[in-house]
C-alpha cells in the first residue's frame, strides 16, 4: 500500500515521504494513529502545498541535531553504582540510567535513542554509549562507571587531607602570630631602653 507520512516514523521515513508498506501495517498502525495518510491526488496536493514548511522543519531539526551533537561529544558522565570488591556491579548501567544522568546535565534525549554497546554495562570502568540523533547523525558519550565504595573512600580521603591541610595552615598561622608577638615585644623593649 502506498502512503504519505504525516510525521517522522523510525525506520520508515520522515514527514512528507511517500512510502510503500504492507497493507496490515498501514491499516492497523499508521493510518489509525495519524502517522500517515493514503496516497492519492488530493493528499499529494496537500503535501506539495506544505512542502516548504516541511523542509523548513527538517532544516531546523538538522541544525538542532548538529548543536546537540557538538555539546554531547564533549560530555563525560560519571555514574556511581553499587559494586563488589572485584568491580562487578550489583545490577547494570542501562540506557535509562544514562538518560537520567543526561537529564541532570540538561540534555533531553529519549531513552530509545541511547545505545549501550553491550546492552548493559556490568563492570566498573570506562565505556562509551552512542546517542542517535536526527537522520544518520549520532554522538558518542564517554561513561565512567564507578563503585559507590570507591567514591566514598575517595571522599573520605579528600576530607581527611583537607582537615590536615587546614590544621597545618592553622598551626602556621599560630606560629606566625607568635613570631609577630615576639618581634613586637622586642621592639617595645628597645623603645623603653
Amino acid at each position: 500500500m502506498k502512503i504519505i507520512l504525516n510525521q517522522d516514523v523510525p525506520n520508515l521515513g520522515e514527514e512528507g515521504d511517500v512510502c510503500v508498506v504492507k497493507d496490515g501495517y498501514a491499516r492497523n498502525y499508521l493510518l489509525p494513529t495519524g502517522a500517515a495518510v493514503l496516497y492519492n491526488k488530493d493528499n499529494l496536493a496537500v503535501f506539495k502545498s506544505r512542502a516548504a514548511a516541511i523542509e523548513k522543519r527538517k532544516a531546523e531539526k538538522r541544525q538542532a541535531s548538529a548543536d546537540l551533537k557538538k555539546s554531547l561529544d564533549e560530555v563525560k558522565l560519571h555514574i556511581v553504582v553499587a559494586a563488589g570488591e572485584s568491580g562487578k556491579l550489583f545490577g547494570s548501567v542501562t540506557s535509562a540510567m544514562i538518560q537520567e544522568a543526561l537529564a541532570k546535565l540538561g540534555f533531553e534525549v529519549e531513552k530509545k535513542r541511547i545505545e549501550v554497546a553491550t546492552h548493559a554495562i556490568k563492570m566498573t570502568g570506562n565505556y562509551t554509549a552512542r546517542v542517535h540523533l536526527y537522520e544518520n547523525e549520532s554522538s558518542l558519550i564517554g561513561l565512567i562507571v564507578e563503585s559507590e565504595a570507591e567514591v566514598k573512600a575517595a571522599q573520605k580521603a579528600a576530607e581527611k587531607a583537607a582537615r590536615e591541610e587546614a590544621a597545618a595552615a592553622a598551626a602556621a598561622a599560630e606560629a606566625a602570630a607568635a613570631v609577630e608577638q615576639a618581634e613586637a615585644a622586642a621592639e617595645e623593649e628597645k623603645a623603653e631602653n
